[in-house]
C-alpha cells in the first residue's frame, strides 16, 4: 500500500453526490485519473449499507495499492479491511477510533485552524485534513479559512497535510502556490463530465508547480 507521504491527490467518494450503485464506476475513474487515496463518505447510509459498498470498493482499490479510508465509523474498519478511518473535530478521538477498529489502521482528522492541526498531530493522527480553504457545499456551516496559513501549518506540523474545502481545478494552482503539498477534491471531481481526465489535470498542476519551484530554487 502506498505511503501517505507519497500521495498528492485524495478523492472523496461522497454518496451525497454519487449513487451507491455507481460507486465502483466512479472509483474506477478516480483510479484511472491518478487519485492516490479514496475515502468513502456516506452521511445518510447505515453502517450495514456502507459495509457492503466498502467491501466492493476495497476489492477494487487494493489491486492498485490505493488506501481506502472510511468516514466517521470505526466499526467499518472492524468489518472491512479498510486502511483507515477519517474523523472530524466532534467525532471520536484518534485513540477511540483505533480501539474501535480493533487493529492498526490509519486515522485522519479534520482540522480548521493551526491550533487544531497541531493538536491532531499531538493526539496521534496519521494525517490531517486542513480547511475548508474555500466555501464548499459539502460543509456549508464551516467558515472558509483561506490560504494564508497553508505555509505555516506545513512548517509546524509534520504529519501529512491534505488541504480541503472547495478546491477545484480553477483554484488548485493558487492552493499549490500557497504551499499545499496534498489536496482533497470532492464535488469538482465527482461532478466532472470526465472524472478521470479531471483527476489527471489536477495531478499535472502539481507537476507543473513543482517544476516552477525547482526553477526558483536554482536562481
Amino acid at each position: 500500500m502506498r505511503s501517505l507521504t507519497e500521495c498528492r491527490l485524495y478523492g472523496i467518494l461522497d454518496l451525497g453526490y454519487v449513487e451507491a450503485s455507481d460507486a465502483l464506476r466512479v472509483a474506477s475513474a478516480m483510479i484511472e485519473g491518478g487519485v492516490d487515496v479514496i475515502q468513502l463518505r456516506g452521511k445518510q447510509q447505515s453502517i450495514d449499507e456502507l459495509t457492503v459498498i466498502a467491501t466492493a470498493l476495497h476489492d477494487l482499490v487494493s489491486q492498485y495499492s490505493i488506501p481506502l479510508i472510511g468516514n466517521d465509523h470505526p466499526e467499518m474498519a472492524r468489518r472491512v479491511a479498510l486502511e483507515g478511518i477519517h474523523v472530524g473535530q466532534t467525532d471520536a478521538s484518534v485513540e477511540m477510533v483505533r480501539a474501535g477498529a480493533g487493529r492498526k489502521i490509519l486515522v485522519g482528522k479534520s482540522t480548521h485552524s493551526l491550533a487544531q492541526a497541531s493538536a491532531a498531530e499531538a493526539e496521534g493522527a496519521d494525517y490531517i485534513g486542513f480547511g475548508p480553504l474555500f466555501a464548499t457545499p459539502t460543509k456549508p456551516d464551516y467558515r472558509p479559512i483561506g490560504l494564508q496559513d497553508i505555509g505555516q501549518v506545513h512548517r509546524e506540523v509534520h504529519a501529512p497535510i491534505f488541504c480541503i474545502g472547495g478546491i477545484k481545478l480553477e483554484n488548485l494552482e493558487r492552493v499549490i502556490a500557497a504551499g499545499a503539498q496534498r489536496v482533497v477534491i470532492v464535488s469538482g471531481l465527482l461532478q466532472a463530465p470526465d472524472i478521470a481526465e479531471y483527476a489527471r489535470e489536477a495531478r499535472s498542476l502539481f507537476v507543473t508547480q513543482s517544476k516552477i519551484e525547482d526553477r526558483k530554487s536554482a536562481i
